[in-house]
Protein backbone atom coordinates (compact mmCIF):
# COMPACT_ATOMS: atom_id res chain seq x y z
CA UNK A 1 0.00 0.00 0.00
CA UNK A 2 1.38 3.39 -1.02
CA UNK A 3 1.36 7.06 -0.34
CA UNK A 4 0.02 9.94 -1.65
CA UNK A 5 2.58 12.85 -2.03
CA UNK A 6 3.39 16.49 -2.88
CA UNK A 7 5.77 16.63 -5.97
CA UNK A 8 8.57 18.68 -3.49
CA UNK A 9 8.22 14.77 -1.39
CA UNK A 10 8.55 12.89 -3.97
CA UNK A 11 11.26 14.89 -5.27
CA UNK A 12 13.13 14.75 -1.58
CA UNK A 13 11.83 10.78 -2.00
CA UNK A 14 13.36 10.05 -5.43
CA UNK A 15 17.04 11.75 -4.03
CA UNK A 16 16.74 9.07 -1.02
CA UNK A 17 16.15 6.08 -4.27
CA UNK A 18 18.80 6.90 -6.13
CA UNK A 19 21.49 6.88 -2.98
CA UNK A 20 19.86 3.14 -2.18
CA UNK A 21 20.47 1.72 -5.97
CA UNK A 22 16.22 1.47 -6.32
CA UNK A 23 14.58 0.86 -9.98
CA UNK A 24 12.07 3.89 -10.10
CA UNK A 25 9.25 2.80 -12.08
CA UNK A 26 6.85 5.63 -13.61
CA UNK A 27 3.21 5.29 -15.05
CA UNK A 28 0.35 8.41 -15.42
CA UNK A 29 -3.18 8.37 -15.92
CA UNK A 30 -6.60 9.45 -14.65
CA UNK A 31 -7.91 6.26 -13.30
CA UNK A 32 -11.06 7.63 -12.95
CA UNK A 33 -13.04 4.68 -12.43
CA UNK A 34 -10.98 2.18 -11.30
CA UNK A 35 -11.63 -1.43 -13.24
CA UNK A 36 -9.28 -5.24 -14.13
CA UNK A 37 -7.52 -3.43 -16.71
CA UNK A 38 -6.14 -0.50 -14.95
CA UNK A 39 -5.16 -3.47 -11.55
CA UNK A 40 -3.35 -5.77 -14.19
CA UNK A 41 -1.62 -2.67 -15.71
CA UNK A 42 -0.42 -1.32 -12.47
CA UNK A 43 1.03 -5.24 -11.76
CA UNK A 44 2.76 -5.35 -14.97
CA UNK A 45 4.66 -1.58 -14.18
CA UNK A 46 5.57 -3.21 -10.96
CA UNK A 47 7.12 -5.41 -11.92
CA UNK A 48 9.68 -3.87 -13.60
CA UNK A 49 11.34 -2.12 -10.92
CA UNK A 50 11.81 -1.76 -7.24
CA UNK A 51 9.38 0.68 -6.35
CA UNK A 52 6.26 1.91 -8.63
CA UNK A 53 5.29 5.95 -8.23
CA UNK A 54 1.93 6.85 -10.36
CA UNK A 55 1.25 10.59 -11.68
CA UNK A 56 -2.90 11.02 -11.30
CA UNK A 57 -4.25 13.67 -13.23
CA UNK A 58 -5.97 16.37 -11.31
CA UNK A 59 -9.83 16.93 -11.80
CA UNK A 60 -8.92 19.84 -14.08
CA UNK A 61 -5.98 17.95 -16.41
CA UNK A 62 -9.04 15.25 -16.72
CA UNK A 63 -11.69 17.84 -17.60
CA UNK A 64 -9.62 19.62 -20.23
CA UNK A 65 -8.97 15.97 -21.56
CA UNK A 66 -11.89 14.01 -21.09
CA UNK A 67 -14.68 16.70 -21.48
CA UNK A 68 -16.44 18.52 -18.91
CA UNK A 69 -18.47 15.60 -17.51
CA UNK A 70 -15.34 13.67 -16.14
CA UNK A 71 -13.49 12.95 -13.75
CA UNK A 72 -16.58 10.81 -12.54
CA UNK A 73 -14.50 10.50 -9.05
CA UNK A 74 -12.63 13.36 -7.50
CA UNK A 75 -9.10 13.28 -7.36
CA UNK A 76 -8.78 12.74 -4.01
CA UNK A 77 -10.24 9.49 -3.93
CA UNK A 78 -8.62 8.31 -7.22
CA UNK A 79 -5.09 9.19 -5.72
CA UNK A 80 -6.47 7.41 -2.84
CA UNK A 81 -8.02 4.51 -3.94
CA UNK A 82 -4.57 4.31 -6.00
CA UNK A 83 -2.07 4.33 -3.25
CA UNK A 84 -4.06 1.36 -1.97
CA UNK A 85 -3.36 -0.84 -4.31
CA UNK A 86 -0.60 -3.20 -3.44
CA UNK A 87 1.28 -2.59 -6.54
CA UNK A 88 1.57 1.17 -5.83
CA UNK A 89 4.35 2.70 -3.67
CA UNK A 90 3.60 6.65 -4.36
CA UNK A 91 0.96 8.42 -5.71
CA UNK A 92 1.36 12.12 -6.95
CA UNK A 93 -0.77 14.14 -8.70
CA UNK A 94 -0.40 16.52 -11.42
CA UNK A 95 -2.50 19.30 -12.77
CA UNK A 96 -1.22 19.52 -16.49
CA UNK A 97 -2.08 17.93 -19.55
CA UNK A 98 1.21 15.26 -19.44
CA UNK A 99 3.22 14.56 -16.75
CA UNK A 100 6.27 16.23 -18.60
CA UNK A 101 6.82 18.49 -15.71
CA UNK A 102 6.52 15.59 -13.00
CA UNK A 103 8.94 13.50 -15.16
CA UNK A 104 11.11 16.39 -15.17
CA UNK A 105 11.47 16.36 -11.40
CA UNK A 106 11.55 12.41 -11.00
CA UNK A 107 13.47 11.31 -13.78
CA UNK A 108 12.42 7.45 -13.30
CA UNK A 109 14.50 4.88 -14.29
CA UNK A 110 11.22 3.20 -16.44
CA UNK A 111 8.55 5.20 -17.89
CA UNK A 112 5.59 2.92 -18.82
CA UNK A 113 2.56 3.64 -20.84
CA UNK A 114 -0.26 1.38 -21.90
CA UNK A 115 -0.26 -0.14 -25.41
CA UNK A 116 -2.16 2.27 -27.00
CA UNK A 117 0.73 4.05 -27.36
CA UNK A 118 3.99 3.69 -29.18
CA UNK A 119 7.29 4.12 -27.84
CA UNK A 120 8.04 7.20 -29.80
CA UNK A 121 4.74 8.58 -28.61
CA UNK A 122 5.30 8.44 -24.78
CA UNK A 123 5.48 11.74 -23.03
CA UNK A 124 8.54 11.99 -21.27
CA UNK A 125 10.94 9.70 -23.45
CA UNK A 126 13.27 12.04 -23.75
CA UNK A 127 13.65 12.56 -20.09
CA UNK A 128 14.18 9.02 -19.61
CA UNK A 129 16.41 7.77 -22.20
CA UNK A 130 18.92 10.66 -21.55
CA UNK A 131 19.16 9.51 -18.16
CA UNK A 132 20.03 6.10 -19.23
CA UNK A 133 16.35 4.56 -18.50
CA UNK A 134 14.36 2.89 -20.63
CA UNK A 135 10.45 3.52 -21.79
CA UNK A 136 8.09 0.23 -21.91
CA UNK A 137 4.29 -0.29 -23.34
CA UNK A 138 2.37 -2.74 -21.51
CA UNK A 139 -0.62 -4.95 -23.39
CA UNK A 140 -4.53 -3.47 -22.22
CA UNK A 141 -6.56 -6.28 -20.89
CA UNK A 142 -9.37 -5.64 -24.04
CA UNK A 143 -12.95 -4.63 -23.26
CA UNK A 144 -11.60 -2.65 -20.28
CA UNK A 145 -11.97 1.04 -19.86
CA UNK A 146 -13.30 3.51 -17.95
CA UNK A 147 -15.33 4.91 -21.12
CA UNK A 148 -16.75 1.65 -21.63
CA UNK A 149 -17.75 1.23 -17.96
CA UNK A 150 -19.64 4.63 -18.25
CA UNK A 151 -21.36 3.88 -21.46
CA UNK A 152 -23.13 0.08 -19.57
CA UNK A 153 -23.81 1.99 -17.08
CA UNK A 154 -25.91 4.99 -19.22
CA UNK A 155 -26.86 2.05 -21.43
CA UNK A 156 -28.30 0.04 -18.25
CA UNK A 157 -29.81 2.68 -16.14
CA UNK A 158 -31.24 5.34 -18.80
CA UNK A 159 -35.23 4.50 -19.19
Amino acid sequence: MGWVVSRADLIDARRQWRLQGKKVVFTNGCFDILHRGHIEYLQKAKAMGDLLVVGVNTDDSVRRLKGEKRPIVGEGDRAAIVAALASVDYVCLFDEDTPYELLKAVVPDVLVKGGDWTVEEVVGKDIVEAAGGSVQTVEFLPSRSTSQIIKTIVERFTP
